[in-house]
C-alpha cells in the first residue's frame, strides 16, 4: 500500500431498500395551525392551536403521570425558515425563545400535594403523583410466555420467619463515635454486662449506627448506660474510655404488613421491617468479619492472592435480604475485595512504589502518593517493646525526620525524631532522609517513623486500583457456573446460618437450597444485511454470529483520512496494518479510499499534540476550500498507556476531527477478526450502519415500528472514590427509525457523586432573548425530527446506574424534565412514555439445571442467550425481570435486571422482554449481542468518554485529586464544565 497521500475517490453505493409505512406520514407539516392540546383531567379540552405554540385547551389539573396514554402530538416542532441551511438548524432550534408558560411549567412539575386541601372526591381522582409515595412503579401485566421454557437455579435461598414481635429501639451514643466498629464493642459489653439482667435475658441486634431490635420487648422503654471500653492498643494497662448509652423504644415491625406485600396484597415494601431482618441475619457476620458494605471478608475464606503494590485480595462473600414472589430470600454470592497487607509501612512504601534503593530520599510527587494512599488507614506502633499503641494516619511530614523538631518538656527543650527515638527508646533510625507518619491533628501531631510502625490486618483498600490489580481481582471471583455454585453452596454451608444464635432468638430459619425457577429462552431476531452480499439475512447462533459473506447493510464513505503511528512499530508495519484495514473496510461493505489524503506518519510521543494539530492544519489547506475535511485519523498508538483520553479530548473538542485508536501489539499482528471489528466501529463512527433487525423493516416491532418512536439511554458515571472530580452525566436517543440502531450521544459535568440527571431540561434567562429552553432530552428529540422529519409518539428511557433506593428520586426528577423537554418544544406535547431503569450491579446469578448439557448451555457453560425470567425471584407486585441477552465468555453470565418504573405505553410483558432482547442484537462494535440493551451500554461509553474531556485528564483512569485534606460531604464540588464536542464529531456514533 502506498503511504503517499492521493485525491480522494467519490462513489457509492445505494442503501437497502426500505419500506413503506402507510399508517405513518413521512413528516408532520411544518406551518398553519393545529388542533389545540387536549385539556388535562377534569379540563374541557376546547380550543384551537395557531401553529408551533398555538393555545391550548383549559385545563383544570395537570397532566396525568400514570399508566394512561397520552393525546397523540398533532401540530409540528419549531421549522426554521426556508432559507436556512440545515446546518444552522440546530442552532436556530436550540436558541428559540420558546418557553414554557407558568401554567403550563405548574402543570407538569411534580410536588408534594396537601391533603388537608382536597376534597374527598378530588383525591380519588387526582392523578398527579406529588411525592415519592405517591408515585408508584406500573403493576406486573402478567408474565411473560414468549420463548422455550427451562429450568434455572438461583442463588436465592427461602428465608422464613416466625410471628414474633420484633421491637425497634433508638441507640444514643455518647461521646459520640463515627466508628460502626466502636459503636459494636460498645453495644456487645452493654450486652454482655446486662443480658441476663436489665435487658430481660434479650439477645438484641444492633445495625452499628442508631438502630438495635430485639425479638419481644425489653422491660423498660427508656433507659442509660454507663459502659467502659478498653482501648484497643496491646498494653499492659490498656486506657478505658467510658460512653453513655441510651437505648429507648421506637417501634414495632409490622409482620402482617411484610406478608401483605410478599403476596401480592399490599403495594409499598415494609422497609423498615425488611431491613430489621437483615440486620439480624448480618449481626453474627459483622462481629467476626471484615464488612465492606453488604460483603463480609476474611482470610480464612482462603484464596487471599498478592495483587502487587502492597495490596492483597481477600475472598469473601455477599448477602442480601430480598422481598420477592416466592417470599423472602437470602441473596448470596462470592465476592472479592482488595486489602492492605500486613506489613512494617517501609515495605509497603517500597512496594506501592516500586522502589528498589529503600535508602534514597522520597521525591515530593512519590511523598504525596504515599500521602494518598496511607490516609486514613490504622497502624501499631512497635518501638515500645511488647507495648503496641494503635494511631491512625492522617497525614505525611513534608520534611524528613532528622530536620523534624519539636519540644520535650516544659522549658522549650527541643530534640529531632531521630535523636527523641535514639535518647528515649533507644531505637536507632535507618530510613532518616524519609518523612514521618504523622496521626493526630495539625495543631497536636504525633510524628511516627515508617520503620517502626506496622499496618494492620484487615483494612480495605478504597483507592482506584490500576488495570493489573482489577484484573487480579476479576481472576479471584471468575468460576465457570459449576464451581461459583459450588463455591456459593460452601459459603452457605461454611456459615450455618440456622444454628447462628440471632437467628434463632428471632425465629428465622433459612433453607440451605437454591431456588429452580421457572425461566424462557427467547428466540434470536433476524438481522438484515445488504442485498449485495451473499447472506442478506443472518439468525445468530447462541448470541454470536461472523461478517462471512455479508455486507454492512449501510456502508459509510471514507474518502479522506489518513494514520498516525506513536508506537515503536516499522513503517512496512503500519503499511501493512493500515492496507489490512482498508481491505476489511470495503471487503464487508464500506466505500473506503485505499490512498491516505497525507502521508502516514511515524511520530515520538512527546511531539503527538504537534502532529494532531498538523493532520487538522492539512485537512484545511488541502480539501478545506471545496469544503471537505478528513474523515477519520487512524491512531496507533504508544507501547506505553495513559495518552488515549489525551488524544480523545484534543480530537473531539478540538480539532473536530474522528478517529480511530489501536494498540500496537494488534497492529502488528494484522487479525482478520481485530480487524473486522475495528472495521464495525469505523462505519458507525462515519455515519454508516453494520445491520438492522429484520422485524424493523416490516413493520413488525410492537411499541416501536408502529408509530415514531425514539428509544433514549441515560448513565451518570462517578470519579473514584476519595476523589473530587465531578461526575459526567450522557443521554443518547435513536436518530433513526424504524431502525433504531443510530444513537447521538450528548454529555455534561455534574455535582461529584449527584446520580439525578442535572441538564435533561433546563431554562435559562438570555438578556436578548429572554427565558431559553435547552436541555439533552430536548437537543435529542429536535435530532430526531430533524433526521426523520418526524417527532416521536412515543418515548422508551433506558436508565442505567440507578440503586433501589433512588428509584421514586429518579423517577420523579428525570420524568419531570422529559415531560418539559417535551412540552417547550409544544405546548401540550407528551408522548406517552416507559422509563426503565437497567442494573447490572447485582449479585443474582442464574445456573442451568443440569451443568454440561448442551441444550441448555453455551459453550462456557453458562444458561443460553435469551434467558429471561420474571417468577419466584423477582418482585412481588412489580414490572421487573432478569435477562440474560449475551452468551458467556468466561466466568459466569451475570443477567441484567430491568426494572420498569413508569409505563404510559402499556407494554405487555412479552414485548417488553423481546424489545430489550432483540435490541441487544443491534451493539455496533461487535458480532455477537451484548449484555446490557445498547442505549444504557452508548451511554456508559459516551459518559466514560467525556471524562477524558476534563482539562488536564491525561492518565487513562479517571481523574485524581492533588493531596490535601479532602473536602467534607456538605462541600459541593465545583462543575467545571465539559468542552463542547465539535458539531461533526457529535453527529456520529464518536464514542464506540
Amino acid at each position: 500500500m502506498s503511504r503517499r497521500g492521493g485525491g480522494g475517490r467519490r462513489g457509492g453505493r445505494g442503501d437497502y431498500p426500505r419500506e413503506q409505512h402507510p399508517s405513518v406520514a413521512p413528516a408532520y407539516p411544518t406551518g398553519g395551525g393545529g388542533r389545540g392540546g387536549r385539556g388535562g383531567p377534569g379540563g374541557n379540552g376546547r380550543g384551537r392551536g395557531a401553529g408551533l405554540g398555538g393555545g391550548g385547551g383549559a385545563s383544570s389539573a395537570p397532566p396525568a403521570m400514570t399508566s394512561q396514554r397520552a393525546p397523540t402530538p398533532t401540530t409540528s416542532y419549531y421549522s426554521p425558515p426556508a432559507d436556512v441551511p440545515s446546518s444552522s438548524a440546530a442552532a436556530a432550534a436550540g436558541s428559540s425563545p420558546t418557553s414554557l408558560s407558568q401554567e403550563m411549567e405548574q402543570r407538569l412539575t411534580i410536588s408534594d400535594p396537601d391533603p388537608a386541601a382536597a376534597e374527598p372526591e378530588a383525591a380519588l381522582t387526582q392523578s398527579t403523583p406529588a411525592s415519592s409515595k405517591a408515585l408508584k412503579p406500573p403493576a406486573r401485566p402478567g408474565f411473560g410466555k414468549a420463548g422455550m421454557p427451562c429450568i434455572v437455579r438461583a442463588n436465592h435461598f427461602l428465608v422464613e420467619v416466625a410471628d414474633k414481635s420484633i421491637c425497634h429501639y433508638d441507640v444514643a451514643i455518647s461521646p459520640e463515635s463515627t466508628s460502626r466498629v466502636t459503636n459494636r464493642r460498645i453495644i456487645t459489653e452493654l450486652v454482655r454486662m446486662h443480658k441476663n439482667g436489665v435487658l430481660g435475658k434479650r439477645l438484641p441486634v444492633y445495625d452499628g449506627r442508631k438502630s438495635l431490635y430485639t425479638a419481644g420487648p425489653l422491660p423498660f422503654t427508656d433507659k442509660a448506660f454507663v459502659i467502659k471500653l478498653a482501648g484497643e492498643e496491646k498494653t499492659d494497662k490498656p486506657r478505658e474510655k467510658e460512653f453513655k448509652v441510651t437505648i429507648k423504644l421506637a417501634g414495632q415491625a409490622d409482620l402482617d404488613h411484610l406478608r401483605n406485600f410478599l403476596r401480592g396484597r399490599q403495594m409499598d415494601a415494609p422497609q423498615e421491617t425488611i431491613q430489621a431482618l437483615d440486620i439480624v441475619l448480618r449481626e453474627s457476620p459483622s462481629a467476626n468479619y471484615v464488612t465492606a458494605s453488604r460483603s463480609f471478608f476474611s482470610p480464612t475464606f482462603g484464596h487471599k492472592c498478592d495483587i502487587g503494590q502492597g495490596l492483597e485480595c481477600w475472598r469473601g462473600y455477599f448477602q442480601s435480604l430480598r422481598p420477592t414472589q416466592m417470599g423472602l430470600s437470602l441473596n448470596t454470592d462470592i465476592s472479592a475485595t482488595s486489602f492492605y497487607k500486613a506489613m512494617i509501612v517501609v515495605e509497603f512504601v517500597a512496594e506501592y512504589l516500586n522502589i528498589h534503593d529503600i535508602m534514597r530520599p522520597l521525591s515530593d510527587p512519590d511523598r504525596i502518593k504515599i500521602k494518598k494512599a496511607l490516609r486514613g488507614i490504622k497502624v501499631e506502633a512497635m518501638h515500645n517493646g511488647n507495648s503496641r499503641r494503635r494511631y491512625k494516619i492522617t497525614g505525611i511530614t513534608s520534611m524528613p525526620m532528622s530536620e523534624i523538631m519539636f519540644p520535650v518538656d516544659e522549658s522549650g527543650t527541643k530534640l529531632s525524631v531521630v535523636q527523641y527515638f535514639r535518647d528515649r527508646y533507644q531505637c536507632s533510625l535507618k530510613h532518616v532522609s524519609w518523612p514521618c507518619l504523622q496521626a493526630g491533628s495539625d495543631a497536636r501531631p504525633t510524628y511516627l517513623p515508617m520503620e517502626v510502625c506496622r499496618i494492620i490486618e484487615g483494612q480495605r483498600f478504597t483507592k482506584k486500583l490500576n488495570d493489573r490489580q482489577v484484573t487480579s481481582i476479576l481472576k479471584a471471583t471468575c468460576q465457570r457456573p459449576r464451581d461459583r455454585e459450588r463455591s456459593i453452596q460452601e459459603m452457605v454451608r461454611l456459615n450455618k446460618f440456622n444454628d447462628d444464635k440471632f437467628v434463632k432468638e428471632f425465629g428465622i430459619r433459612i433453607k440451605n437450597e437454591f431456588t429452580p425457577v421457572e425461566a424462557r429462552v427467547l428466540p434470536p431476531p433476524r438481522l438484515k444485511y445488504h442485498e449485495s452480499g451473499r447472506e442478506k439475512l443472518c439468525s445468530p447462533n447462541v448470541g454470536q454470529w461472523n461478517m462471512i459473506n455479508k455486507r454492512m447493510v449501510n456502508g459509510g464513505n471514507v474518502e479522506y483520512w489518513t494514520c498516525l503511528s506513536f508506537s515503536r512499530l516499522r513503517d512496512d508495519e503500519i503499511d501493512r496494518f493500515c492496507g489490512g484495514l482498508v481491505n476489511m473496510c470495503n471487503n464487508i461493505g464500506m466505500v473506503f479510499n485505499r490512498r491516505p489524503f497525507v502521508d502516514i506518519r511515524a511520530v515520538h510521543p512527546d511531539s503527538m499534540e504537534m502532529a494532531l494539530r498538523k493532520v487538522h492544519d492539512q485537512s484545511l489547506n488541502c480539501l478545506g476550500k471545496s469544503g471537505r475535511h478528513i474523515q477519520l485519523l487512524i491512531i496507533v498508538l504508544p507501547e506505553k498507556s495513559g495518552h488515549y483520553g489525551r488524544i480523545k479530548r484534543i480530537c473531539e473538542t478540538d480539532l473536530g476531527i474522528v478517529s480511530q485508536c489501536c494498540l500496537p501489539k494488534h497492529a502488528a499482528k494484522c487479525n482478520n477478526q481485530y480487524m473486522e471489528n475495528v472495521a464495525l466501529k469505523i462505519n458507525v463512527k462515519v455515519g454508516g450502519r453494520n445491520t438492522v433487525l429484520e422485524d424493523a423493516l416490516h413493520n413488525r416491532i410492537p411499541f416501536v415500528t408502529d408509530k415514531p418512536t425514539i428509544i433514549f439511554g441515560a448513565d451518570v458515571t462517578h470519579p473514584a472514590p476519595g476523589e473530587d472530580a465531578c461526575s459526567i452525566a450522557a443521554v443518547v436517543a435513536s436518530i433513526d427509525w424504524p431502525e433504531v440502531t443510530k444513537y447521538k450521544g450528548l454529555v455534561s459535568a455534574q455535582q461529584n457523586r449527584e446520580e439525578m440527571i442535572q441538564d435533561l431540561f433546563k431554562v435559562t434567562q438570555d438578556p436578548q432573548k429572554g427565558t431559553v429552553c435547552g436541555g439533552m432530552i430536548r437537543e435529542l428529540l429536535l435530532s430526531f425530527y430533524r433526521a426523520t422529519k418526524q417527532k416521536p409518539h412515543r418515548i422508551i428511557f433506558y436508565r442505567d446506574g440507578v440503586s433501589e433506593g433512588q428509584f421514586s428520586q429518579v423517577l420523579l426528577h428525570e420524568m419531570t424534565a422529559i415531560r418539559k423537554a417535551c412540552a417547550s418544544l409544544e405546548e401540550g406535547y407528551l408522548p406517552p412514555t416507559t422509563f426503565v431503569v437497567v442494573q447490572k450491579r447485582h449479585h443474582t446469578r442464574l445456573f442451568p439445571e443440569v451443568h454440561g448439557s448442551r441444550d441448555l448451555t453455551d459453550r462456557s457453560g453458562n444458561i443460553l442467550p435469551g434467558t429471561v425470567v420474571d417468577k419466584m425471584i423477582c418482585h412481588p407486585t412489580e414490572f421487573d425481570f432478569f435477562l440474560c441477552s449475551h452468551a458467556g465468555i468466561q466466568g459466569t453470565s451475570r443477567p441484567t435486571h430491568y426494572h420498569v418504573l413508569f409505563d404510559e405505553n402499556h407494554f405487555s410483558a412479552d414485548d417488553l422482554q423481546r424489545l430489550t432482547n432483540n435490541l441487544c442484537y443491534t451493539y455496533a462494535r461487535c458480532t455477537r449481542s451484548v449484555s446490557v440493551v445498547p442505549p444504557a451500554y452508548y451511554a456508559h461509553l459516551a459518559a466514560f468518554r467525556a471524562r477524558y474531556y476534563m482539562e488536564g485528564e491525561l492518565s487513562d483512569g479517571g481523574s485524581t485529586s492533588a493531596g490535601g485534606k479532602g473536602k467534607s460531604k456538605n462541600t459541593p464540588t465545583v462543575v467545571r464544565q465539559l468542552p463542547l464536542i465539535k458539531q461533526n464529531v457529535q453527529e456520529v456514533m464518536f464514542y464506540c
